[in-house]
């Protein structure tokens, strides 16, 4: 995230560069995922290099399956200051354990997929 605290990004270069689509970030903005996003004189969103490390966060939290109703939590909590430090470690952990969950699980898939490859793999060999 190398853009300067004082540079404003618009709603298109901030989509390019967080990896979500303009529908996502007023969607984010809309259910309180996302801060007051700035506004030029016109009225058109303004994106900071904050805004850009704060969708990295809801891009990982995502990414690892949170839902929705989990990101809200972590940000009310964020926004709620440095007092929500041991609630916010609690539901990161929870979070942490459901995701490796998820990875055993996708390991265990691709050890399957794996080994029907092989065998479908035999066949045509035959």
């Amino acid at each position: 995230m190398s853009t300067p605290a004082t540079e404003f990004l618009t709603p298109a270069e901030t989509v390019e560069r967080s990896g979500f689509s303009l529908d996502t970030l007023r969607y984010y903005e809309r259910i309180g995922l996302l801060g007051t996003v700035h506004r030029s004189a016109t009225g058109h969103r303004r994106y900071t290099a904050h805004d850009l490390e704060w969708l990295y966060v809801l891009r990982c939290l995502r990414d690892t399956g949170m839902p929705i109703a989990g990101m809200r939590r972590f940000a009310e909590l964020v926004r709620a200051g440095d007092g929500t430090f041991a609630e916010r470690l609690a539901l990161l952990e929870r979070h942490h354990g459901a995701a490796e969950e998820q990875i055993t699980k996708l390991r265990a898939q691709q050890d399957y997929l794996h080994t029907k490859i092989a065998f479908y793999r035999r066949a045509l060999a035959d």
